[in-house]
């Protein structure tokens, strides 16, 4: 069965974005996008949000133009290629190789076809929504040096479950990586 891979970045703190929606505190240095990529090679379908996904949907199909960095050349053939799953009530259209679902059930059953393994990028919500069916099989919370003091949490008293170190790693001498996986 294919897993389900939730790579989030975090402040110290703990959130996922902060006050104002702000999520230019996260760097990626080289070390952590060689991570990234990694993930993504072990993955053949991208999952998010709503909320994820016209951020990613507004930034990667033109990445490297406004981004010439050595991750965004790369990632970005990536992203379009990859097929995409957006979890959303709302959404009604979504372009580059998506498809919408309605339900974590739908998510199930992709989950339960055959192929490589998901992986569902920041989408808290989704991660929550996921994590109470036990359909989260990995978490990758990379913890980046800053507080922020409020804003969106990373995880929800609702998600409580019992997970087990797998990894712990430091990128680019300054963030770090908690692996764990669902007991």
């Amino acid at each position: 069965m294919r897993k389900i891979m939730y790579y989030v970045h975090q402040s110290l703190d703990g959130f996922i974005e902060g006050p104002n929606g702000e999520f230019g505190w996260a760097e990626l240095g080289h070390e952590l996008g060689e991570y990234s990529m990694s993930l993504t090679e072990r993955a053949d379908t991208f999952l998010y949000g709503r909320t994820v996904w016209e951020m990613m949907s507004s930034y990667w199909p033109n990445a490297e133009e406004m981004n010439p960095d050595e991750h965004a050349v790369a990632f970005a053939p990536v992203w379009r290629t990859t097929p995409k799953v957006v979890l959303s009530t709302t959404l009604e259209s979504a372009d580059w190789n998506t498809r919408i679902v309605r339900t974590a059930d739908e998510i199930k059953a992709i989950k339960d076809e055959p192929g490589k393994d998901i992986l569902l990028t920041g989408s808290a919500s989704v991660a929550a929504a996921l994590a109470e069916r036990g359909l989260v099989d990995e978490y990758h919370v990379i913890v980046h040096p800053v507080v922020l003091g409020g804003g969106k949490p990373g995880y929800r008293p609702a998600d409580g479950r019992t997970l087990r170190l797998a990894d712990t790693r430091t990128f680019d001498g300054r963030t770090v990586l908690l692996r764990h996986d669902l007991v």
